[in-house]
């Protein structure tokens, strides 16, 4: 049974992933360090930390014995005006959303090798675009980009490694309008389950030919142009 890792499951779009993998077959291995984790298998952790980290895969290494898929979906943000943005605060969003993925893809290197598997990082379309306020997630995700491409330059051919960057998805329980909906291109904001479907291609067989990508998934907003009168 092909087994993945995936980090944050506790609710949003890493929960969607996760019952996406547990519905095709999947042996899931959800992380998150909020409680509510989903997965065949689930640990309550912080991704940002080293030693968490190493002592999880180590047993992750002795109870699943293998790995074929990393996804790489832990974030938070801490938005507010940049005068009053600790450092503190900084490198909390830097931990979660960017150093996890390095502590974990190195970790996880040699099971995946063994697979030949393949890594999947959630950045967001805020690698390329940003609002007022959003210094350390913008930054965050920018980073979490060139990361991935490296990744797939290192550790190719045996691992693959590639991105995806969601637009508006919407995980909260707050309505919608029309015309949220409407400024799409695609005609409705995205789901969970868009970013889910997008990720299990990348970690399966049909993706072969594909390292070193990034997949916005927006529903064309960012394509869109908008003038302000």
């Amino acid at each position: 049974m092909r087994v993945a890792l995936v980090t944050g499951t506790a609710s949003g779009i890493g929960r969607a992933i996760a019952a996406r993998f547990l519905a095709d077959g999947w042996h899931v291995v959800g992380y998150d360090r909020a409680p509510g984790a989903i997965g065949s298998r689930t640990e309550t952790l912080d991704v940002g930390d080293e030693v968490q980290v190493g002592a999880a895969i180590a047993r992750l290494g002795t109870s699943e014995g293998r790995l074929d898929a990393l996804v790489c979906n832990a974030g938070i943000s801490a938005n507010k005006p940049l005068e009053s943005l600790s450092l503190g605060e900084w490198n909390g969003v830097l931990a979660t959303n960017l150093t996890s993925t390095f502590l974990l893809a190195r970790a996880t290197a040699a099971l995946l090798r063994a697979a030949k598997g393949s890594i999947v990082t959630i950045a967001s379309t805020r690698a390329h675009q940003s609002e007022p306020d959003t210094e350390a997630y913008a930054a965050s995700k920018g980073g979490l980009l060139a990361l991935t491409h490296a990744l797939a330059a290192s550790l190719g051919p045996a691992i693959r490694a590639n991105c995806i960057s969601p637009g508006w998805i919407h995980t909260r329980d707050t309505p919608l309008s029309a015309a949220d909906h409407a400024q799409h291109p695609a005609g409705r904001v995205g789901t969970p389950e868009d970013i889910a479907a997008m990720a299990a291609f990348l970690c399966g067989p049909e993706s072969g030919f594909i390292t070193g990508a990034e997949f916005i998934v927006d529903g064309g907003m960012t394509r869109r142009m908008i003038y302000v009168p």
